[in-house]
């Protein structure tokens, strides 16, 4: 499975646009998402369809996104791992005090 081209890429634009408007997450080349300084999330194609590689914890997971069905529980998968990883941060400047 090779990482996605920019031609498979600009058919996930409405993807991209909706996954670019959260804060927090920065594009360093198209289609190649960091949180922080950290790798967060990535795209592959090959001939099954499209997929994104999300960063949950230590492992990435693999998410079809080839409907936009798909695109809507990778962007809710995107959304429980920045709220995880937000109430994470808390804790921790919680349990220093």
């Amino acid at each position: 499975m090779k990482h996605a081209t920019s031609g498979s890429l600009e058919r996930l634009l409405d993807l991209l646009t909706q996954i670019r408007a959260r804060k927090g997450l920065r594009e360093r080349k198209p289609g190649i998402v960091y949180k922080k300084s950290k790798a967060f999330l990535h795209f592959h194609e090959d001939p099954a369809g499209m997929f994104a590689d999300l960063s949950v914890g230590a492992d990435f997971e693999r998410y079809p996104v080839n409907t936009r069905k798909q695109w809507k529980e990778l962007l809710l998968a995107i959304d429980r791992a920045m709220e995880t990883s937000q109430r994470f941060r808390l804790k921790v400047r919680e349990s220093t005090f």
